[in-house]
């Protein structure tokens, strides 16, 4: 029960500082300039220097090390959980333009916006660097089978691999983290005042983030949302299968307790935020996967507290 409400606790934090955001938006306080802008720092410049010197706060170069042997469990549970949208797809009747979305919301999760702030307020710091491993999966198959994936169902011919999708990969929270990680292996430290200047600068990642999911979600039309059944499977695939896969497959592999305990969170986490954009600039339905995941951000105060007291 303790549990329970640690991660209720950790929810209702994140959920308290997007209603913030969400009720700002409604009162007028925020242009798209200044949207805009809360992006952008969080991007460019909170997340980056959040995971450099969370690296270097909390590894030395042998810890490191061991943290590579865990890549293959998202990789092998996101192909999985990937191959089984598809399959849904097809078998209850997703139209074509719509196949593309509906696999990535189910497949791939929110690990930075939601999961890296939530992930904090449940493990704290010792949690980031695992987190990020299954970020660099995450994004890196978002942005190669699943963006190769919703382009086509648009009739988009896209390559696979592109210089486009090497430089959406290679984000600048993903590069201030190899960053950190190339420091500690070579043993290499910040100046002091260059990197409580870092720290300060990333303990604005949470609350910004939150800010920005809460004036996102106070744009979504929510009388426009229609409870059918590709809405319904999607957020099936999305908490309950892909979380599953993760725990199946765990018994496998002799991973440390906090890293798996974060995977299994992450496989819980909301369906990317990007991906209505990415829709949207390949001639998708964005409305409709900004419906996906709208809906399954509101779940995941269902969903967190649940999965946090499986893994304990």
């Amino acid at each position: 029960m303790e549990i329970v409400l640690h991660a209720l606790n950790g929810v209702l934090t994140i959920m308290l500082m997007i209603a913030v955001g969400f009720y700002l938006e409604r009162r007028g306080w925020f242009s798209e300039e200044s949207v805009a802008l809360i992006s952008r720092l969080v991007n460019y410049v909170c997340l980056p220097t959040y995971m450099l010197t969370n690296i270097l706060g909390q590894f030395k170069h042998d810890q490191l090390i061991t943290l590579s042997h865990g890549l293959i469990v998202p990789v092998i549970s996101m192909l999985a959980g990937y191959f089984i949208s598809r399959l849904l797809g097809r078998l209850i009747g997703v139209p074509q333009e719509h196949r593309g979305i509906f696999s990535i919301c189910v497949s791939f999760s929110n690990t930075i916006f939601i999961g890296l702030p939530l992930g904090i307020a449940l493990f704290g710091d010792a949690g980031a660097p695992y987190i990020m491993i299954y970020y660099m999966v995450n994004t890196t198959l978002f942005w190669t089978i699943g963006f190769h994936d919703l382009a086509s169902s648009n009739g988009v011919t896209m390559p696979l691999f592109s210089r486009k999708t090497l430089k959406s990969i290679m984000s600048p929270p993903l590069m201030g983290f190899m960053l950190g990680v190339v420091m500690v292996l070579l043993e290499w430290k910040l100046p002091e005042p260059v990197f409580k200047s870092f720290h300060y600068l990333g303990s604005m990642t949470t609350p910004l983030a939150m800010l920005f999911i809460g004036i996102a979600m106070s744009k979504t039309r929510w009388e426009e949302i229609a409870v059918g059944k590709e809405l319904v499977v999607a957020m099936l695939g999305r908490y309950l299968i892909c979380p599953w896969i993760v725990f199946l497959i765990l018994p496998f592999f002799h991973l440390e307790p906090m890293m798996e305990k974060v995977f299994v969170i992450m496989a819980a986490m909301p369906a990317m935020t990007n991906t209505a954009i990415v829709a949207k600039g390949y001639g998708g339905d964005y409305k409709y996967a900004a419906m996906l995941t709208a809906v399954s951000t509101v779940l995941a105060v269902f969903a967190i507290p649940f999965y946090m007291w499986l893994v304990h």
